[in-house]
């Protein structure tokens, strides 16, 4: 797994604090949406040249990282 915390950056003035890739103005958020919308890894990396696959990944073992510390959602 790719140690996301080397890549992932969160920094205040930064689009309101959200999780960046390596400092960019690309969320974390954007790189799942894509993904999530039915992008592939290579279409993603072709319309942002400054991503890497190692990025990608990133993002992914990111989301499971935080999903791991999700809480259960009460029932109605």
């Amino acid at each position: 797994m790719v140690d996301y915390r080397k890549i992932i950056t969160m920094e205040p003035d930064k689009r309101s604090g959200k999780p960046c890739i390596r400092g960019m103005r690309i969320t974390v958020g954007d790189v799942l949406d894509y993904l999530a919308g039915g992008m592939t890894i290579e279409e993603i990396l072709d319309d942002f040249p400054d991503l890497t696959r190692e990025d990608i990944l990133a993002c992914l073992a990111f989301a499971a990282d935080r999903e791991r510390t999700l809480q259960p959602i009460p029932p109605l």
